[in-house]
């Protein structure tokens, strides 16, 4: 391939580091490392269990196209798998938040 004036050669490793870049800024590993981190604490809580269950159900096609887009999970059972398990190990922060506002004492000295 002859190099032309403005084309530049990338050597390998900067050009994985590079696109390892790239996907951090448009989301791709955060979704990915969320998806990884819901389906290891679903296995840690036993919820990954013996697959003896069978879920059928319409659901608009859009909406599954778009959540395959989204968090890159190719197969509908494993789309299906990551939404319960999302919405099971769900932990409520915003809800506890909201509940636990003005309740610690403005005196407390945090140390900063």
């Amino acid at each position: 391939m002859k190099k032309t004036p403005t084309e530049k050669i990338i050597p390998a490793a900067p050009r994985v580091a590079a696109t390892a870049a790239r996907k951090a800024r448009t989301g791709d590993v955060t979704v990915k490392a969320r998806i990884s981190a819901v389906m290891e604490a679903a296995e840690h809580s036993g919820l990954l269990g013996e697959k003896s269950k069978r879920i059928g159900g319409r659901i608009s096609s859009a909406l599954v196209e778009q959540a395959k887009k989204h968090t890159g999970i190719e197969t509908d059972t494993d789309l299906i798998e990551f939404a319960l398990a999302s919405v099971a190990l769900e932990d409520k922060f915003a809800e506890t938040f909201r509940k636990t506002r003005g309740t610690v004492d403005p005196a407390l000295k945090l140390g900063f």
